[in-house]
């Protein structure tokens, strides 16, 4: 059985939209830094400037913010397009500053970074790409034409125009470097939030499957009493109806379904037992069996190899893990050419479980992030079919949290092919078992565990 790959609406991706709170807040920043800059320059080091200009800038940025105050409330989220046009406003306020106050040779123009920088935490990359082209614009307007540098007197510095050319250059590199980063950055963490949030639906809908065990235990308990009064009522009305006829016939028909209840609720009741019956344990091979029959039909055959000394690893029925090696046995079976081998070994300290097919194997890219999600782009394609690698990174989940430790690898040429093995300390494997409390081993992970 494998996962379906969830797609990324499930989890909200699309609505994880900017706060304006947020943008508005970091304006109020930007303003108060913008204004403290100009009047410390103006008055506290006595520099010419154009302070009047200056302040109707920061004024039309103070204008703004009250507007969107008064617009919108708090917990407004903002589509990209309007976030992106807000972003915009503040990389054009800021080159307007930069025009007044000497354009490139100002130091603060690295601050057209921060724009771009928001952008690529919060928005699609086509919208960060267009911001960072506007910045690109607006500084090379701002390095071609400005006012003087505001400077003491009439000596005031000129800078030599290569130099002005390198600080161009570095700001585009640093809005390229810083762009890319912060947008690989918050891209691996929605990746990874999404997919948790993936294994928690599916952990979620395990634990159901579990309450529904306590709910019809419940159940068989509360319709005991009522079922004991209708057998009672059954057995009166067959003492006293006749022997023979039509009501007799009912009576008995009555009996023996009171009788079959009984037995159901007998068995519901003791879904939450601690024994609850052969079929509650596994020995590795039906394990095995139990995980990659529904892919039999499929028409690749399966060749199973059990390599151990007497007894066999017995583990306890767990949907996770079964759900966990029927996905990794569907992968194997979509990109096999003739056969999947699965290889399970065992000793006293270690069980291993190896599924190998004889496909193309894992692309180099992929086998160093094999297990993430969301691996969508390039190489991966081939081996997981354009998914998003959900389906796998789930299943690593649920083996992994059963004590698994999974190793990713290609099978050596001539072999080729793709190569999952899974490792557990035996006493792990067994847990919960009657005879699981055999005696603690080092939890390193040996190779050839084989006997």
């Amino acid at each position: 059985m494998s996962f379906p790959e969830l797609s990324v609406p499930m989890f909200g991706r699309a609505n994880r939209h900017l706060r304006l709170d947020t943008l508005v807040r970091l304006r109020w920043l930007a303003v108060a830094g913008q204004s403290l800059a100009v009047a410390g320059v103006h008055f506290g080091l006595g520099f010419t400037l154009p302070f009047g200009w200056c302040f109707t800038a920061i004024a039309v940025s103070s204008w703004l913010n009250i507007a969107l105050r008064i617009r919108f409330p708090l917990s407004h989220r903002l589509q990209p397009g309007a976030a992106t046009a807000l972003l915009a406003f503040d990389i054009v306020q800021l080159s307007v500053l930069l025009y007044l106050t000497g354009g490139l040779q100002n130091p603060f123009s690295i601050l057209l970074l921060a724009p771009v920088m928001i952008s690529a935490t919060a928005l699609p990359p086509q919208r960060t790409l267009l911001l960072g082209l506007l910045a690109i614009a607006v500084a090379t307007l701002v390095g071609l034409v400005h006012l003087p540098l505001p400077w003491a007197g009439d000596d005031r510095p000129v800078l030599p125009p290569a130099y002005q050319l390198g600080s161009w250059a570095a700001l585009v590199l640093g809005l390229g470097f810083t762009g890319i980063y912060a947008w690989r950055v918050a891209k691996e963490a929605r990746d990874l939030s999404d997919a948790l949030a993936a294994t928690e639906l599916v952990l979620a809908r395990e634990q159901h499957l579990s309450q529904l065990d306590g709910l019809a235990a419940a159940a068989a308990h509360e319709l005991g009493t009522p079922l004991a009064t209708i057998a009672l009522v059954a057995r009166e009305l067959s003492r006293l109806a006749p022997a023979e006829g039509e009501m007799a016939e009912d009576i008995t028909l009555l009996r023996e379904q009171v009788e079959r209840c009984r037995g159901i609720l007998g068995k519901l009741a003791s879904l939450q037992d601690d024994d609850a019956g052969p079929l509650d344990q596994l020995t590795l091979r039906l394990l095995i069996e139990e995980a990659a029959g529904p892919q039999r039909p499929f028409g690749v055959p399966f060749e199973i190899v059990m390599r151990g000394d007497k007894p066999e690893p017995v583990c306890r029925r767990n949907p996770g893990m079964i759900y966990g090696l029927g996905n990794i046995v569907d992968n194997a079976v979509d990109f096999a050419r003739s056969t999947v081998t699965i290889t399970a070994e065992w000793n006293e300290s270690y069980v291993t479980l190896t599924i190998a097919d004889d496909g193309p194997g894992f692309p180099p890219d992929v086998l160093l992030r094999a297990g993430d999600p969301y691996l969508t782009h390039g190489a991966n394609e081939s081996r997981a079919g354009g998914g998003l690698g959900l389906g796998l990174f789930i299943a690593k989940t649920l083996l992994e949290r059963g004590g698994a430790v999974m190793e990713f690898s290609n099978l050596p040429n001539p072999a080729s092919g793709a190569c999952v093995r899974m490792t557990w300390l035996r006493v792990a494997f067994e847990a919960d078992l009657p005879h699981a409390g055999s005696p603690q081993v080092e939890p390193a992970v040996q190779d050839g565990v084989g006997s």
